[in-house]
């Protein structure tokens, strides 16, 4: 059997705030093999953001191990996790975070400057993942110039730029309506049957319901961990088209 991807144990995270012990996870542990597409669930200060902050090493854990393709990651110092950020995962977010006075290429690129990559390289590896978003005849756009799904295709070829192992979504369709939500999650189950591994981070059950896997969480615990068949986001769209039409 292949090794996990994501393989946690016991993870838990305290905060402290002003003398007091706050707890954000209490014990976690899950595996998520290589390829699967993961919607984390759960209601504001469940410990689903939390989770993915580790998982993302944005953040280390209390206590517990993190180990990322078969790499213990839960106790590598701060330099050591950004540079496992930068090679190993892309991020998406609900904001899309890209520089506003940036076209859509310049964005694209901004992971590759920071590993070191040369111009043209950079250029054309930019490049190449705008096509594969299907955004390409937007490369010399700035944000401010697209619609809020055009954007997110830009964030989601910045997240790809590094070929990552793993691709960690953060409410990726919060801030986009019914069709367009649907369009990017159109994207990501594409990418996902080309075995691109993805964790989302989603409050809308329907969302949720493009994924292979549901896992939820309250009180800092994992409270459903279940297999599920993914709605096919690209015949749901064709029905908004039809009923738009």
């Amino acid at each position: 059997m292949a090794e996990p991807l994501i393989l946690a144990r016991d993870l838990v995270k305290e905060y402290r705030l002003e003398g007091y012990t706050v707890p954000a996870l209490r014990g976690v542990s899950i595996a998520i093999e290589p390829g699967e597409f993961v919607a984390v669930m759960g209601p504001s200060g469940s410990g689903k953001s939390t989770f993915m902050n580790l998982l993302g090493c944005l953040d280390t854990p209390t206590s517990g191990e993190y180990f990322l393709a078969g790499e213990k990651v839960s106790a590598l110092p701060g330099d050591a996790l950004a540079a496992i950020r930068n090679r190993r995962i892309g991020f998406v977010f609900q904001s899309f975070n890209l520089l506003p006075r940036t076209s859509a290429l310049e964005n694209v690129e901004l992971p590759l400057i920071y590993s070191g990559c040369p111009v043209a390289e950079r250029r054309e590896r930019a490049r190449q993942k705008l096509v594969e978003v299907g955004i390409a005849d937007r490369a010399q756009h700035q944000p401010a110039q697209l619609s809020g799904g055009q954007q997110q295709r830009v964030a989601i070829a910045r997240a790809l730029v590094n070929n990552p192992v793993l691709i960690l979504a953060d409410e990726p369709t919060g801030a986009l309506d019914t069709r367009t939500g649907f369009e990017v999650m159109a994207l990501f189950q594409a990418l996902n049957r080309r075995g691109m591994t993805i964790v989302l981070v989603t409050h809308e059950r329907d969302i949720a319901g493009f994924a292979g896997r549901i896992v939820g969480f309250r009180d800092g615990h994992i409270i459903e961990d279940r297999r599920a068949v993914p709605h096919d986001a690209q015949a749901m769209l064709a029905e908004v088209s039809t009923e738009v039409a």
